[in-house]
């Protein structure tokens, strides 16, 4: 126990480190800065325009607005805490805000949820902007939880934590048999598991193996066994994706959360729009209505009236009294109501700590994509669970953390010490349905110690017959240098970026834009490097040389390995962007990114690179050996006579 103890108070330490890092780089990049600045680290758009205004459930004041210039290179995704700011006083910048939270952003367009019911009266006063805004809330409750974690004692909380941690062994039951239609057999053991665990289960999804629908049949065949379970992802698009997969099985889901953290084609399962729905909320509206119109009626009389007027007023305000606590009352009621009567609540991580959810106990917590969940986040939907079942893949990428001093520790999450601890109740999926044996392999080999298969699906998965499914082109001895950019470090190569665009317009031209079915490819180019990322968006948005690839749309997207994590593509290009003579390769040293990146594709993978960089590191020689073996090998030689 000491020993148990000892690390959950560092790590509590790290959380410590990693909230103090985050705040600086935060100050470091706004604080005393100009908007000029700002804008250039992402951290603001200015000047915006007001395209919409419209109100949306409970009042909620929402406004779409935009820029002028496409901004790619920003920190505003959804969730994110904002300030929407006027410079309508001549010798202040922001002399009028408001604040509200970020419900999506698509290139130069974002729509926000500001905190009031009306709109400000200097909106259309001067210019407006928009800062992004660093919120504490999330470091705030899980420094709390670490600390009832660390304080539990004789209670559920403590035994979790025991197992998690490893203290004591989890419980498994006798082995049952599961044979649900449409489940391979390594999803049906882990089904088995799920059922069998009476503390904790652990699925290990690799890529392409199913893991969501796994544990999508897992929750629907809990609800054979209980009236209500919980489901827990890091990311509210994770959350989102869960709830619309349960949703099509015909599960009763609430979505937990501000509404503007969550996806348009869920909205209906808030908790605003429930309690909208609800058979008493008419009820509710008359109550509120009466009682805002006796508060106006009481507000009518003057300062100095006589005994008759004070008593007039005192019973519209009795009435106004009345009518508020009866509708506060009715509000409990349909709030009450809409949680008893979910079959799954669904929230993220930090979203489990809601006070509407305090006190509530669930049978079965479901933690997906817990790879990607920092520790400390992890243990909030824990403190309501008597049992705790897990999936992930530590095999990819961790949770981003800003502090160097903290990712020492904080990067091993909590499923990957679960999994290291608990032999006996983790299971792995091991048949893969996204992409080809060839793509398959390298990963497979390296990551899974080759216990993947690929599912026979994957045999038709080719842009056309005769197209090699991978290739890996060595830009070794080309030229192709990578540049460091001297204020923000990020590494960019412009040669091998025109090369990928060249690589991709060849491709398309040779398949076309659109597949058998007359759908288009979607299409994925990955690099490592932000830098990168923004010379190879520029280039397709600003210069005439790919109108050709500009017709794709949203079916291309251009981003980091971060940004592709969970995604699946038809075709992906992957520019390894390092090339020096120090055979540095930076980020690419963490192979979990490598993992990630090529397991992304399911008909077409290229990746491009420097051998002589590269190969220093015994991973990436051992891929180089690996390509060579499968003759996807080539030299930048061969496609020097590409075009524009």
């Amino acid at each position: 126990m000491a020993n148990i103890k000892e690390e959950i108070a560092y790590t509590s330490k790290l959380l410590q480190q990693e909230w103090e890092a985050d705040r600086k780089q935060f100050q470091d990049l706004t604080y005393s800065k100009s908007i000029k600045e700002k804008i250039a680290a992402g951290m603001c758009w200015y000047p915006v325009n007001l395209v919409k205004v419209r109100w949306a459930f409970s009042d909620q004041l929402i406004v779409e607005i935009n820029v002028h210039e496409v901004l790619e290179n920003h920190s505003f995704q959804s969730g994110k805490s904002i300030s929407l700011f006027s410079n309508n006083n001549e010798h202040k910048l922001r002399a009028s805000f408001v604040n509200g939270v970020v419900n999506a952003v698509n290139r130069n367009q974002m729509t926000i949820s500001l905190h009031t019911e009306n709109l400000p009266d200097w909106i259309h006063d001067g210019k407006l902007g928009l800062d992004l805004m660093f919120d504490e809330t999330s470091y705030k409750l899980m420094t709390s939880t670490m600390e009832k974690v660390l304080l539990a004692d004789n209670n559920r909380l403590a035994y979790l934590r025991d197992v998690l941690l490893e203290e004591k062994n989890a419980a498994v039951s006798e082995r049952i048999e599961m044979h649900e239609p449409g489940l391979n057999e390594s999803q049906n053991q882990a089904l088995s598991l799920i059922h069998r665990a009476q503390d904790l289960a652990i699925v290990h999804g690799p890529p392409g193996t199913g893991k969501t629908t796994t544990l999508v049949r897992a929750i629907g065949t809990s609800l054979q066994q209980y009236s209500q379970v919980m489901v827990c992802a890091p990311s509210n698009a994770a959350v989102d994706l869960l709830v619309e997969k349960l949703l099509e099985e015909g599960i009763h889901v609430l979505r937990m959360g501000h509404p503007a953290r969550v996806d348009d084609r869920i909205i209906q399962q808030t908790l605003d729009a429930r309690v909208l729905a609800h058979p008493a909320y008419k009820d509710y509206k008359k109550l509120k209505k009466a009682g805002e119109e006796a508060r106006r009626n009481a507000k009518k009389f003057k300062r100095h009236f006589g005994p008759s007027e004070r008593e007039k007023r005192k019973m519209e305000m009795n009435e106004a009294n009345r009518c508020f606590g009866e509708a506060r009352h009715l509000y409990d009621y349909m709030v009450h109501a809409v949680l008893e009567s979910s079959q799954v609540i669904a929230c993220t991580l930090v979203g489990a700590a809601s006070s509407l959810l305090k006190g509530r106990i669930f049978p079965v917590v479901f933690l997906d994509e817990a790879a990607q969940g920092l520790e400390p986040a992890s243990w909030i939907p824990l403190l309501h669970a008597e049992k705790v079942v897990m999936a992930g893949d530590h095999c990819q990428l961790p949770p981003t953390i800003k502090s160097r001093e903290a990712a020492r520790g904080l990067q091993k999450t909590l499923f990957e010490k679960a999994i290291s601890n608990n032999s006996n109740c983790s299971t792995m999926l091991t048949l893969q349905y996204r992409m080809p044996e060839t793509i398959m392999s390298f990963s497979n080999k390296m990551f899974y110690n080759g216990a993947l298969l690929a599912a026979p699906n994957t045999d038709t998965h080719f842009l056309k017959p005769g197209e090699s499914v991978m290739e890996y082109i060595d830009t070794a001895g080309s030229g192709f240098m990578e540049y460091q950019d001297k204020e923000t470090f990020s590494i960019s190569n412009k040669e091998e970026a025109l090369m990928v665009l060249r690589l991709l317009k060849d491709l398309l031209k040779r398949m076309g834009l659109v597949n058998a079915e007359n759908e288009p490819w979607k299409i994925g180019v990955i690099a490592p490097y932000r830098a990168q990322v923004s010379l190879l968006r520029d280039m397709v948005n600003l210069d005439d040389s790919w109108v050709y690839l500009r017709q794709l749309g949203e079916n291309m997207t251009i981003s980091t390995v971060d940004g592709f994590q969970g995604q699946e593509k038809d075709i992906i290009l992957i520019s390894l962007t390092r090339s020096n003579s120090r055979g540095e390769i930076g980020f690419l040293a963490d192979t979990r990114r490598m993992n990630v990146a090529i397991t992304r594709a399911k008909r077409k993978l290229i990746i491009i690179g420097d051998s002589a960089t590269i190969g220093n590191h015994p991973f990436y020689q051992s891929f180089l050996d690996h390509v060579q073996e499968k003759n996807c090998y080539h030299s930048v030689y061969e496609y020097l006579d590409i075009t524009d």
